[in-house]
């Protein structure tokens, strides 16, 4: 086993402390991100930041602030590199109050705490603050704070890659520490609208045909939840009906189906459409009049999938810092989507590195100091490598 090693960098654990809790005590649910780009703009700004621009996505996305591009000029001539994290949180997320116990920080129990994502956003803070305050020497630095992730990136969806003069970097964002995401599967979001026949459910229900009992038998019909080892499928919103005593004439359901595999992905979404298609079909042969059942079906990309290679140099980056700071990374492929997905599909090659945030999206949640100043580490190590 090896000897304990020390702090390579002078990072402030207080500082951090304090950032952190700055941080999550700003509200920024989805869609309302302007008071968090505001204190970004002016602390980054403070910080020496060559420039900080908001883009126009706010236009698109509906929310009152657009993503920030941030600039730092490097001190030695080298590639330059970009991190990325997202600004929003989910709800519950106004009136955060953040308690420290020790080391470890929880919310009051009535809100999320924010570390999804404060916690990447204070590491870069004290990452950029150590290399200022020690003269470290570093190449061109680029940052994204993003909007809207929480709800579809939004904000990485209608980002405009030549902003950004790097061509790899990190998304801080996933729970855990000494992970690093180098996989995530592509998405399709479905929409499937049920049109039945309305009746009374009492006086004269054989007039009637249920769009809720199509979409429960089409429903039956089909695999849901881990389809194989690189897919998965669920439906989780349904919405229709008037009252308990009239035939529901209309339904809608939506739902997802996600695959590392391209050709899969296609094909569970081939399968599910297929089977409304068929009992919707075969009930409407049975009915007579100009009112038929029908069904109409959405599918949109939610986001493509990632994968990077071993030999990558955003991926041999990350390894070279693990080796400086004598800790073992995890290279690991994720079932869910991020930001990262939709920078990869720009050509921009982005890693997720784990910010030890945990319970994400949940009253419980939770983060330990020493995670966050593990983070702040591995970040400076990849800036030195």
């Amino acid at each position: 086993m090896k000897p304990q090693t020390t702090i390579r960098y002078s990072i402030n654990r207080e500082r951090l402390t304090d950032t952190f809790t700055e941080l999550c005590e700003i509200d920024s649910p989805s869609f309302e991100e302007r008071d968090i780009a505001d204190f970004l703009t002016r602390l980054m700004t403070d910080l020496g930041a060559e420039s900080v621009v908001e883009d126009e996505s706010a236009e698109k996305t509906g929310s009152n602030s657009g993503n920030l591009i941030v600039r730092f000029p490097g001190t030695i001539e080298k590639e330059p590199i970009f991190f990325a994290c997202h600004m929003d949180t989910v709800n519950p997320g106004r009136g955060v109050e953040v308690f420290r116990t020790g080391d470890i920080f929880t919310s009051r129990g009535n809100t999320i705490l924010g570390g999804d994502d404060k916690s990447g956003i204070a590491a870069l803070i004290e990452m950029l603050r150590v290399l200022r305050e020690d003269k470290l020497p570093h190449g061109p630095i680029e940052i994204i704070f993003t909007t809207c992730e929480e709800v579809g990136l939004l904000g990485a969806k209608n980002f405009n890659p030549g902003f950004v003069q790097a061509k790899i970097g990190y998304a801080l964002d996933s729970t855990g520490i000494d992970r690093v995401i180098v996989g995530a599967p592509a998405a399709n979001r479905l929409k499937i609208t049920v049109h039945g026949i309305a009746a009374h459910a009492g006086l004269n229900p054989e007039q009637g045909v249920s769009a809720f009992c199509l979409a429960a038998h089409a429903i039956a019909g089909l695999r849901l939840g881990r389809l194989d080892e690189e897919s998965t499928a669920n439906f989780g919103l349904i919405h229709g009906g008037v009252a308990a005593n009239i035939i529901p004439d209309l339904i809608t359901i939506e739902g997802e189906v996600r695959s590392h595999s391209p050709a899969k992905l296609k094909e569970y979404t081939r399968k599910i459409t297929a089977a409304f298609q068929k009992v919707v079909l075969h009930e409407a042969t049975h009915v007579k009049g100009k009112h038929q059942p029908s069904v109409e079906i959405e599918v949109e990309t939610d986001y493509p999938a990632m994968r990077l290679s071993d030999h990558e140099t955003v991926v041999d980056r990350v390894k070279q810092a693990a080796d400086i700071l004598e800790r073992k990374v995890v290279f690991e492929v994720a079932g869910g989507g991020s930001d990262a997905n939709i920078f990869n599909s720009y050509g921009l090659r982005t890693a997720i590195i784990a910010t030890g945030m945990n319970k994400v999206h949940t009253t419980e949640e939770c983060l330990d100091l020493r995670d966050l100043t593990k983070l702040t580490e591995l970040l400076l190590a990849i800036i030195e490598v």
